[in-house]
């Protein structure tokens, strides 16, 4: 199955634009991830207290209360639909790549998984199924090697020479 398009076949403009636009995408990816380490976020236990609150320790080193449901609705909306976005644009980048059939398609249909995990499982956790707080740091991992690996493959890609046709 050939792609319609090779980004290695692309002009060097445009290979620059596209470039350009991957660093400030993960950038943005990023500076998402430093400010969910930087909430402590990052373990099962600072997920439950990020979104359902810490009010009731004794010490908190910094108090949270739960969050609203007008919160969470807002937290999960921006999220599923922007990150979801950052996927659908490297996806289709990443299918303009020399990668294999089946490597394309794990890499561009994962992600989609892991944001319907993450934050189906951040609203449960919410809920009350604190259980999930694991699944949703794995999903987290995942969505993360899987954005690493795209973007790997597609500027492994853009760094080639034009085929000659």
């Amino acid at each position: 199955m050939s792609s319609p398009f090779l980004i290695k076949d692309l002009s060097a403009p445009i290979k620059s634009f596209i470039g350009v636009f991957l660093v400030l995408l993960s950038i943005g990816y990023f500076s998402g991830l430093a400010f969910v380490a930087q909430t402590d976020s990052t373990t099962p236990q600072g997920i439950e207290e990020n979104y359902n609150g810490n009010e009731y320790e004794v010490e908190p080193q910094v108090l949270k209360f739960k969050k609203s449901s007008r919160e969470m609705l807002t937290i999960i909306h921006t999220h599923v639909l922007s990150i979801t976005m950052i996927f659908f644009l490297t996806g289709i980048l990443l299918w303009g790549t020399e990668q294999s059939v089946l490597r394309k398609k794990i890499l561009t249909i994962e992600p989609f998984i892991s944001v319907l995990v993450t934050f189906g499982g951040i609203y449960l956790i919410w809920i009350g199924y604190t259980f999930f707080s694991i699944i949703v740091v794995i999903s987290g991992v995942l969505m993360t090697l899987s954005y690493l690996l795209a973007l790997s493959f597609i500027f492994f890609d853009l760094l080639k020479k034009p085929s000659r046709s």
